[in-house]
């Protein structure tokens, strides 16, 4: 299976994925910990990638969102952006109603 596949079936198979360096408990690095810091609050149920176990899909993410940057969220297989897209929206209340919207269940 090719890293664009794994990583196809990892977004298409969770309604909220975030690919970040390090876990949700351990995050390693500020960005990635801003990100799950978001979820949390949201209170919804997502599945994360550490990129820094896996060399392939941490190179491959980017080539596949065409976005240079980890953090990466999506939600019903859509990319929604990185930390700093994730804050803006969830200030905005739009991350929140992107959720509600994509019938995304609360943990």
């Amino acid at each position: 299976m090719s890293t664009e596949q794994r990583i196809s079936e990892i977004v298409n198979g969770n309604d909220v994925v975030l690919f970040m360096k390090g876990t949700p408990l351990f995050p390693q690095c500020g960005f990635s910990s801003k990100a799950v810091a978001i979820l949390e609050h949201l209170g919804v149920e997502y599945a994360s990638v550490d990129v820094l176990q896996d060399m392939e899909i941490r190179s491959g993410i980017k080539a596949y969102s065409d976005w240079p940057t980890i953090p990466q969220l999506y939600v019903k297989g859509e990319f929604v952006g990185g930390s700093d897209i994730m804050m803006e929206m969830f200030q905005a209340g739009e991350l929140q109603q992107l959720m509600e919207e994509s019938g995304v269940k609360a943990a």
